[in-house]
């Protein structure tokens, strides 16, 4: 409950009390030209950093690789793009940390490193469809091994 409460109220008041010193030092054009900017640049890059990943999880499938470290990357980069696309300068900020490869890796280990926290690391089993064999997969044994492949 104290998350969300951060979450949708204290940070937009940090955002915008950002903008109006801004707006306030700078101008109010300036403000608004940053705020498209950054919006604009942030659709640019989510949505080429997106394609790039859609592909390398194709490729991945294609292989029949597991492609986790994609799948992540994905979500980063969607968790970006909705950042970026709010207006503010803070949010802007974790966007693009998001979006750009170098700082997603460091984020992507922090998360890998969360989840594997949260559902404590052992085997999952995937369905196939009819006429593939069932599959039960160790993701951070094999994880590791599709890792040292690449």
């Amino acid at each position: 409950m104290i998350k969300l409460i951060l979450l949708f109220t204290i940070i937009p008041l940090i955002e915008l009390s950002i903008i109006f010193r801004i707006s306030h030092v700078w101008g109010t054009l300036f403000a608004v030209t940053l705020i498209a900017a950054t919006g604009l640049l942030g659709a640019a890059m989510t949505k080429r950093q997106g394609h790039t990943v859609l592909k390398e999880i194709k490729k991945a499938l294609e292989q029949g690789l597991m492609p986790a470290d994609r799948l992540i990357d994905g979500f980063l980069i969607l968790i970006g793009g909705v950042f970026l696309i709010t207006p503010g300068i803070i949010t802007d900020l974790v966007g693009f940390c998001c979006i750009i490869p170098f700082t997603r890796r460091k984020i992507k280990l922090l998360a890998k490193d969360q989840f594997s926290r949260l559902i404590q690391p052992g085997k999952f089993q995937f369905t196939p469809s009819e006429n593939q064999e069932r599959k039960t997969i160790n993701i951070v044994k094999d994880e590791k091994k599709n890792n040292n492949h690449v």
